[in-house]
């Protein structure tokens, strides 16, 4: 679901709702909100992860958006 934000703002368009990842025939395949829908090899679906992890953890020290 889209948070509702004013659209002047950085955080205009923020979801709340995880991606959902999958393999199939040795492909990642991750699903996210509205619709995004990637097809990654496994070393780049691994470096996305541990980016994104990295990344949520600056945005949580930095107050997170609830």
């Amino acid at each position: 679901m889209t948070r509702p934000r004013n659209p002047g703002s950085a955080c205009h368009g923020v979801y709340d709702e995880a991606g959902v990842a999958t393999a199939e025939c040795g492909i990642v395949m991750l699903d996210g909100p509205n619709g995004v829908a990637v097809a990654m090899t496994p070393a780049a679906a691994r470096a996305t992860g541990e980016g994104l992890v990295a990344a949520a953890h600056r945005a949580e020290v930095q107050g997170g958006v609830d």
